[in-house]
Order: structure tokens, then C-alpha cells, then sequence
């Protein structure tokens, strides 16, 4: 494992995200700071990286050539793409794959198809606007039948205004394009379904996009278990590879391919691809039990968490499911049973694999979609939802659609439990919105107190700092030390102001024993840090800290007179009703 500079970066900020690469090449940055990886049980090396690292080691892996367009927050994967390139990493075929920086999100897409048709292993990163310039192409990828994966950091598109953070708005605005759509929940996933969208494409002939939450889970920093490139190359099915190399474009053997065709068989042509979509989930779940035969990691095309005999369900993506299964144990203490259902193929769509995932009991699904189409009935995964208990037997469930998590609005325990009691009411509220207050159009739910269902060994801290002064930097570190020289799991998040250098830094960080599930912002911490003490003025930083906390003030005061001086009395007591330790 590598660590290495980042286009002139510090060196603080950049030894955080690992580059998870073959134990050969570590001496091609050999005055680069790492530590050694523990080994995991696949026979690979716990590594702490975040979800753009996890993504690139598995596809790095699998790639001849890739096709690039920096745009948040999927930048990180390509731009380290191309760092392990120009260091000669090798991918699991021992070849250095070439990547090229394009002029455009167009550009990549229309190169990538080019590299495809030539028989390459092409892929892409790109997000939001990003990619639906890449939609022309993804047409005719798919429409040729050419295996590739793009992988797609989510994230909002811009609208009513311009917003970089995560949402479901520009995947799900692809998903006509006639590719299949794979999606993560945890950082651990985006590594393990990065691999699987790559082993299935090659066998389906069915282009993958291989989508994870922008921000929530590409710039959180997990421990992760990755695959050493040795294990990933036996994987590969080199009788569908060597198949995909023959159909290249090749002036020795031409063949006729993206032709004119007039209404006389234009129709019957398209649906000829019906029988590769009709086997792809099947090839899917294949792979799927493949990568968990190594890992111990077993995953379905829909996920069941909760009870056997539950009488609601919760139907969500994303890191959202990750939440939602952190929530169940609490919720079902109350005298509910509720479960959460995830899907993981969203497309093509497997109504067979969804109703045999759902449990007889289920009389009540929340169908929570992280996107809107205004004028619509409804989202698409709630209108899937529907519709496939509508066409089933099972047309006595109740199925109602929410929406979360636009623009990366917070969605914590507390939406969950709304969601459950929303189930639970007599007259559920349909299209609803949970984490805001609709005081427009009156559709949200009611919000109740923040809940804490983290482990309770889980150590959660909250850290204020300045932009630019190393505090970012420092704890992105400090989470790689403990991550990879510890039995510990963690979890590392970073929100920064618009102004990014000078103004507000929050770090979240998170360490357990168990793997963390609290994709949203810490809301108690047991130790609240200000590293400038004129935001003791501006934010109510002691509402986070836990009875019996710790404070630690980075200032310039070095006497008690001086401390109660600056200090402002709201906080000296809030410190010391709370009982905690205080260092400055």
C-alpha cells in the first residue's frame, strides 16, 4: 500500500487516502509514507481509504485503458487512476493501463466507446452533469452490447441552483440508456460492487453504471478489505474476455455495425437484446456469490435486513439502507417490525428477486427515492416498486413513496423512526419528504428528538478548524494510523464551508469495534475539539459533547483569568454542568 503526492498537495492531506496497490510496486514511491496493511480474511489487506480509492482499486484492476473528466466528487478516483498509471502499477492482467484525460465528460464517453469497439477494457469516473453529456454514447454502447462500467460518484444536478453534493438525480436520469445499474451502501461496497459490475459485464455483454453516494461514501474514509490483484485475475471469466477481444473491430475480419435501419426491422432488432437483460441478474448473483465465496461477503439483488415475520418495509439506496439497518434495532424495540429491503441491481429490474427477498408478512412498504421528477406519479424506484407488486399476487400490500437526502440533506435515525410511525399510522402520508420542514407544500413528516443508536463502544468525535490550518489534514491521518494499525474500525467524514480555505471545517470522525454504519453527522461526540477559539462566539459547539465529555480548545490563552476572560460564561457552563474534561 502506497500513499504518494497528490499534484503538489500537502502531504498531511494527501497520505490519508491510501493507494491501494499490488505489494510489488510499493517501491516505486519508496520515500512515501505508508503503513502495512493487517491481512484480512479474503487473503487481502484491511486498507483505510475512502469510496473514490475503494472504487479505483477494483477497476484499476480490471481496465486495459480509461477515458477521464475530472468533476466532483468522482475527481479523486480518476486522478488516482492516473497517479498509479504514471507509477507503473500494474493491473491484475500485469499490464499498466493507459489513461487519458479528455477535453470533456463527451469526449471521454465518446473514446470510451471507440476503446470498447476496439476490443479494450475501457472505463470511466464522472458524476452529475458529467454524465448525462455522456448519455449520446451510452446509447450506443449499450445498443452494441459492449461490456464496460462507468463508475458514477451520485450527485445532484443542477436545477433551481447549483449543488455539488449527493443525491440520486443524475443516475437516475440514465437509467433508460439501456445499462445496467449496480449501487453501493457502504464503503466496503463500493469496493466489492465496483468488482462485481466488472466480472458480470464481461459475461452479459450488458454495460454497467456502477454508482455509490457523491461525498457520503466517495470521500468517507473506511477500513476496507481489498482484494489483492492476484485473486481478482482468477475471477475473470477469459472465455467471455477473450469472446468480448474477438468481436474488435478488425479490417481482417469486417463486419457490418451501427448501421441506418428503416422501420422495417429497426423494432425487431431492439428487442432482440431482450434475452442479454433477461440473464443478467442471474449472471449478477453468479458473481455476486463468486466475490463472497472469497470474502465472506454475501450479497443478494435485494437485500433483506430485519425480521422474518416483519409487517412493514422500508425499500431504499444508497448509503440511506446504511442508516436505515442502523435504526431497526431501536425501532423494533418500540413493538414494530419493520425491515429494510435494498436493492443492489436496480437494472434491469428483477421483480422475481424482489418479491421472493420480501418477507409473506409485509403488508406495508416506504419506498424512500433520493431523487425527484416534478410532475411525475412518483420516483422511479417507488414507481418499480409498485408496479411489481401491482403485476404480482401480493396486491394486498400498501405501498407509499418518500423522498430524502436531496442535495445531501441529512438523513439520520430520526427520519427512520418517521418513516416507521409514518407506516404505522392509520392513514399513511403518501410522497412525503423526510429531513425537512415542507412549510410550502406541507408533505414532510414530523421529525422527533435525534436518536443514538451507534454502538455503544463507538467513540465519536466532532472537531471544529479553520480551512487551510492542518485540521483536515491531521485527522485524516490520525483515522489511517488507528484504521490500519488497529483492530479498530473507523469512519472519517469532513463538511467544509463554500469558502473551503478560511472558513468552517467540521470533522467527523468515528472508531468501534464493529464496522460503522452512521453515514450522517456526528450529533453527541465524546470529545468536542475547537481549533479556533473565536468560533466559541459563533456556534453552539457544547450541544454536541456527552455528559462526562471531553473539550479541547486550541487558543492562546495560558492562564485561568485569561480563560474566563475569553471564554464566553454560556460555555464555562454548559462545560460544567455536562461534567467535562476540559484541556486547552
Amino acid at each position: 500500500m502506497l500513499s504518494t503526492l497528490n499534484h503538489g498537495r500537502s502531504l498531511a492531506v494527501t497520505t490519508a487516502r491510501s493507494l491501494a496497490v499490488p505489494a510489488q510496486t510499493a517501491a516505486v514511491a519508496g520515500s512515501s509514507r505508508h503503513f502495512a496493511g493487517k491481512a484480512s480474511p479474503s487473503g487481502g489487506e484491511w486498507q483505510t481509504m475512502d469510496g473514490c480509492t475503494a472504487v479505483c482499486h477494483s477497476s484499476y484492476a480490471m481496465m486495459d485503458t480509461a477515458f477521464i473528466y475530472p468533476i466532483t466528487p468522482s475527481s479523486p478516483a480518476a486522478e488516482l487512476a492516473e497517479q498509479w498509471s504514471a507509477l507503473g502499477v500494474k493491473n491484475a492482467f500485469g499490464d499498466v493501463p493507459k489513461i487519458t484525460q479528455m477535453q470533456s465528460e463527451a469526449g471521454a464517453s465518446g473514446a470510451l466507446h471507440g476503446a470498447l469497439a476496439a476490443g479494450s477494457l475501457a472505463t470511466t469516473y464522472t458524476a452529475s452533469q458529467g454524465l448525462l453529456l455522456m448519455v449520446p454514447n451510452m446509447y450506443k454502447i449499450a445498443g452494441e452490447l459492449l461490456p464496460c462500467v462507468m463508475h458514477v460518484a451520485a450527485r445532484a444536478l443542477a436545477g433551481q441552483a447549483l449543488s455539488i453534493f449527493g443525491d440520486h438525480q443524475d443516475v437516475m436520469a440514465v437509467r433508460q440508456t439501456g445499462f445496467a445499474m449496480i449501487n453501493a451502501d457502504t464503503v466496503q461496497e463500493c469496493h466489492d460492487m465496483a468488482l462485481i459490475a466488472h466480472l458480470a459485464t464481461l459475461r452479459a455483454r450488458v454495460p454497467f453504471v456502477s454508482f455509490f453516494d457523491g461525498f457520503r461514501l466517495s470521500h468517507c474514509i473506511e477500513k476496507v478489505d481489498t482484494l489483492p490483484y492476484n485473486q481478482m485475475r482468477r475471477m475473470v471469466d477469459m472465455k467471455a474476455l477473450n469472446a468480448h477481444r474477438a468481436r474488435a473491430l478488425n479490417p481482417n475480419r469486417p463486419y457490418v455495425r451501427g448501421t441506418n435501419e428503416n422501420p422495417d426491422v429497426y423494432f425487431q432488432q431492439f428487442e432482440a437484446s431482450n434475452s442479454f437483460y433477461d440473464k443478467t441478474p442471474q449472471i449478477v448473483k453468479e458473481e455476486m456469490d463468486r466475490v463472497g465465496a472469497v470474502t465472506g461477503r454475501h450479497y443478494d439483488l435485494f437485500q433483506w435486513t430485519g425480521p422474518k415475520d416483519a409487517e412493514a418495509a422500508v425499500v431504499v439506496l444508497g448509503s440511506g439502507a446504511s442508516v436505515v439497518e442502523e435504526a431497526l434495532p431501536y425501532i423494533n424495540s418500540q413493538g414494530k417490525k419493520v425491515g429494510v429491503l435494498k436493492p443492489r441491481l436496480y437494472r434491469p429490474w428483477s421483480s422475481e428477486d424482489f418479491l421472493k427477498s420480501l418477507p409473506k408478512t409485509v403488508k406495508r412498504i416506504a419506498v424512500l427515492d433520493r431523487t425527484k421528477e416534478p410532475g411525475s406519479l412518483g420516483e422511479p424506484l417507488y414507481l418499480d416498486v409498485a408496479s411489481t407488486i401491482q403485476e404480482s399476487d401480493r396486491t394486498n400490500i400498501k405501498v407509499i413513496g418518500g423522498r430524502w437526502g436531496l442535495g445531501q440533506k441529512e438523513f439520520t435515525p430520526r427520519c427512520v423512526a418517521a418513516v416507521a410511525d409514518n407506516l404505522y399510522s392509520q392513514y399513511p402520508k403518501d410522497h412525503f419528504t423526510v429531513g425537512i420542514d415542507d412549510d410550502v407544500t406541507k408533505r414532510s413528516l414530523p421529525l422527533n428528538e435525534e436518536l443514538n443508536v451507534s454502538h455503544p463502544k463507538t467513540v465519536e468525535c466532532l472537531i471544529y478548524g479553520y480551512g487551510s490550518d492542518g485540521t483536515v489534514g491531521a485527522n485524516k491521518n490520525a483515522t489511517k494510523i488507528i484504521g490500519d494499525n488497529t483492530d479498530l474500525f473507523v469512519q472519517a467524514y469532513f463538511a467544509y464551508g463554500s469558502q473551503k480555505a478560511g472558513g468552517l471545517t467540521m470533522s467527523h470522525l468515528r472508531f468501534g469495534p464493529e464496522p460503522i454504519k452512521s453515514y450522517y453527522a456526528v450529533n453527541k461526540a465524546d470529545y468536542v475539539g475547537c481549533h479556533n477559539p473565536t468560533y466559541l462566539d459563533m456556534y453552539r459547539m457544547t450541544d454536541h459533547l456527552k455528559e462526562g465529555g471531553t473539550f479541547c480548545l486550541n487558543s492562546p490563552f495560558t492562564s485561568v483569568e485569561e480563560w474566563n476572560k475569553h471564554v464566553p460564561a454560556g460555555v464555562r457552563k454548559a462545560l460544567a454542568e455536562k461534567n467535562a474534561k476540559v484541556f486547552n
